[in-house]
């Protein structure tokens, strides 16, 4: 169902839109989608690219992504090894 993806955008864009509340949503939209270097019209923004701006906003650029961090792997090696089940 797509209301968990609703809350989900709300609750990250609440704190990004706080920080500059005079901002209308279609502004903020915009902002967002020029941070995110989205160069096509705002109407085809996807929702992931949103979630994923948001979720990333103010993180370090080679940070892993929340909500995957728990599984990532430094190590390519490790991770192939782990994920094969020769190591825990």
């Amino acid at each position: 169902m797509r209301s968990h993806r609703l809350r989900e955008l709300l609750e990250l864009l609440e704190p990004y839109w706080k920080q500059e509340p005079e901002l209308s949503l279609m502004q903020i939209m915009q902002k967002i989608a020029d941070e995110a270097g989205f160069d096509k019209p705002l109407p085809e923004l996807s929702d992931e690219v949103v979630i994923y701006h948001l979720k990333m906003h103010g993180r370090d650029k080679n940070e892993p992504v929340p909500g995957i961090a728990k599984d990532y792997e430094e190590d390519f090696k490790t991770a192939l090894l782990k994920a094969r089940g020769v190591i825990k």
